[in-house]
């Protein structure tokens, strides 16, 4: 039984030694490749142009809100001349009934 011990005590002992040993080496660093210019100037230029395109997009949303709301307001006077003509329809026919009687 003291051997059994002796070598499980031995085996927790290299295991911290490793575990310590991994721990205090230097970490391994991966390095980014070097952008170039050329490279730089075309991402940037790619970035400008979505920014135009979003732009752009913007001014279509505007455009777009101020047409829907002339056409509302539009719609809204329409339905104000049904109303008022079918009104006026309505009182002629019943001053024509009460000229006819």
């Amino acid at each position: 039984m003291k051997n059994y011990f002796t070598s499980l005590l031995n085996l927790v002992t290299i295991c911290l030694a490793l575990q310590l040993g991994g721990c205090a080496s230097d970490p391994v660093l991966t390095q980014e490749p070097i952008v170039s210019g050329e490279q730089m100037l075309r991402e940037s230029q790619g970035i400008a142009s979505l920014g135009d395109r979003w732009k752009k997009g913007k001014l279509l949303v505007e455009k777009g809100d101020a047409l829907v709301r002339e056409g509302k307001s539009k719609i809204d006077e329409g339905n104000r001349m049904i109303e008022e003509g079918e009104r006026i329809k309505l009182e002629s026919e019943e001053s024509y009934k009460n000229i006819k009687n």
